[in-house]
């Protein structure tokens, strides 16, 4: 058994024990919009009571009840739903929310999300809880189906230097321990941050430079043209093969089923600017 197949299973398992105690139909809270997103994917979605801001995706639900963001919390209100279990992101979830959930003996279970392995480990969890298995087991498969298709097709795949940046006022990009890094490193890229300590540091334009990177893979939303942004940087390889891409945030930072896609994008983006080395 794989690594990640086994760590799948150890939490399913932890899952199953913690969730004996719940309602076989819980009440559920989240506290993330990726939360929200896999308890939807999990076939929880309609136990959700709340959720917070930017819990945007699927549709259905834009319509629940927001009771925060990811900083901050209306516990009175909180309260009032009478949740049966509050679903928290462990790296993401700030400590003194968790600490509040617990001085009002509020139940809440950490789902933490940092490499790929762990959407499908997540899925299982949350179906677990919610009494929603078999379609958590489907969702986490077919996840894991088509990562593994993806890791097979770029195997063998040329390796090529990326800059990957999260915004640009001023400069964040992630370390090798990141979701994004693994979904670079997947389709052979080689992030050129990958050993700071930091897991999204700020980085200067010296040190990008310094860099070099043959690509950049921007997932700022709000930078309507990278490569315009990077073009008086004329010696920067990237700039000069045109290889600098944006790259849409939901569907590269959200440790959900739809990270399939924001690989797929990621992959055809590098394989775009391995065709401007040749």
């Amino acid at each position: 058994m794989s690594r990640g197949r086994l760590l799948a299973v150890v939490a399913a398992l932890c899952a199953c024990v913690a969730a004996q105690a719940l309602p076989s139909r819980p009440r559920i809270v989240s506290l993330a919009p990726h939360l929200t997103e896999l308890a939807y994917a999990a076939g929880a979605g309609d136990l959700l009571v709340a959720v917070v801001e930017y819990s945007d995706y699927p549709e259905a639900a834009r319509s629940l009840p927001r009771i925060g963001d990811a900083w901050r919390v209306d516990m009175e209100r909180l309260l009032a739903l009478r949740p049966d279990v509050v679903l928290t992101w462990p790296s993401g979830t700030p400590d003194d929310i968790i600490q509040r959930l617990e001085a009002l003996k509020l139940t809440h279970r950490g789902i933490a999300t940092h490499r790929l392995a762990d959407v499908s480990a997540a899925l299982r969890t949350i179906g677990a809880i919610a009494g929603t298995t078999g379609t958590a087991e489907a969702a986490a498969a077919r996840f894991d189906t088509e990562i593994a298709e993806l890791r097979r097709t770029y195997a063998a795949a040329r390796p090529i230097s990326v800059f990957i940046q999260l915004d640009d006022q001023p400069v964040y990009t992630v370390n090798g321990r990141h979701i994004i890094s693994e979904v670079v490193e997947l389709c052979g890229g080689r992030n050129v941050f990958a050993d700071l300590p930091q897991l999204a540091p700020p980085v200067s334009i010296e040190a990008v430079i310094a860099a070099d990177p043959e690509v950049i893979v921007s997932t700022d939303d709000t930078i309507a043209d990278p490569l315009a942004m990077w073009q008086r940087w004329t010696g920067l390889r990237a700039v000069r093969a045109g290889a600098v891409f944006s790259l849409p945030a939901d569907t590269m930072a959200r440790a959900t089923p739809r990270l399939v896609a924001g690989t797929r994008a990621t992959c055809a983006a590098l394989d775009t600017a391995r065709r401007s080395y040749r």
